[in-house]
């Protein structure tokens, strides 16, 4: 980690001992650990099985940000979740203070015609660049090469990896099950990208998550999806499973996925939840 990178994306501000015990590691007894594929693997898989994908604080009105600090508080210490901005700052600057080499980069989800409202962080190990995607929802649990026909497999679902390109200009894909996700550049970015993406996503009058709450993490059963009509759940090897639930109950299950509500903040997001059943 260069002095540049760290002061330019505020890697003090946050705590990454308290962010890795917040996964369930111990930032002391990872001091020895070689910083390879293995490492990787284990904090991208640690992350998305504990920090919820979610815009519960869009939907409430309240989002205050990305600014790194912001993110910690928000993601660790708040246990609010969030979404790509948030997820994918964290993860990087866990990354770098942990002495692994980063690239962030910007991307469009499953349209060259998108806006870039989305964020992923590239690693470099063992002179390969690899693709994580923390901050996505429903995608990957660790790291995917970056490059071209790359396949990771998790269950019944396949990630591949491509390269696509828009009037000349190189970019990546990422598909699922052979349906684009998301595209990403391999382009500098820097804070005030990153301010002016989560300022579309939060606040544009068509931005979806104004419109529809969305709620996501892999958990040891599955990955779980909660929107403003139910639950969808994927258990492994098993058959998709949607359930229709109550206003009330939708906001159950988005505390039983980590989000973090008071008494009155629940009752606001369960008159939300109404607002956006129509």
């Amino acid at each position: 980690m260069n002095s540049t990178t760290a002061s330019e994306w505020q890697i003090a501000d946050i705590d990454v001992p308290a962010y890795l015990h917040a996964l369930g590691l111990d930032a002391a007894a990872l001091a020895g650990v070689p910083r390879d594929l293995d490492l990787l693997e284990r904090l991208h898989r640690a992350h998305v099985s504990t920090v919820p994908f979610g815009n519960v604080g869009v939907l409430l009105g309240e989002h205050p940000g990305v600014a790194p600090a912001t993110v910690f508080d928000q993601l660790v210490r708040r246990r609010r979740g969030g979404y790509c901005f948030e997820h994918s700052q964290l993860f990087a600057a866990a990354l770098e203070t942990l002495g692994f080499t980063v690239r962030r980069a910007l991307g469009r989800v499953r349209s060259l015609q998108s806006p870039r409202t989305h964020m992923t962080v590239l690693v470099d190990v063992a002179g390969a660049r690899y693709l994580c995607d923390p901050g996505f929802g429903f995608s990957i649990t660790g790291p995917v090469p970056l490059h071209d026909g790359a396949r990771r497999v998790e269950g019944d679902r396949t990630f591949t990896v491509g390269r696509v390109r828009d009037e000349g200009w190189p970019l990546w894909s990422l598909s699922r099950d052979g349906t684009m996700e998301h595209v990403l550049e391999e382009s500098t970015v820097h804070p005030a990208d990153v301010r002016m993406g989560h300022l579309m996503t939060s606040t544009d009058a068509d931005s979806v998550f104004r419109h529809h709450l969305m709620v996501m993490k892999h958990t040891p059963g599955g990955h779980v999806t909660v929107t403003e009509r139910g639950v969808t759940e994927r258990p492994p090897g098993r058959d998709t499973r949607h359930r229709e639930l109550s206003a009330r109950e939708v906001v159950d299950r988005v505390r039983d996925l980590g989000v973090r509500l008071t008494e009155a903040e629940a009752g606001t997001l369960v008159t939300t939840v109404t607002r956006l059943r129509g």
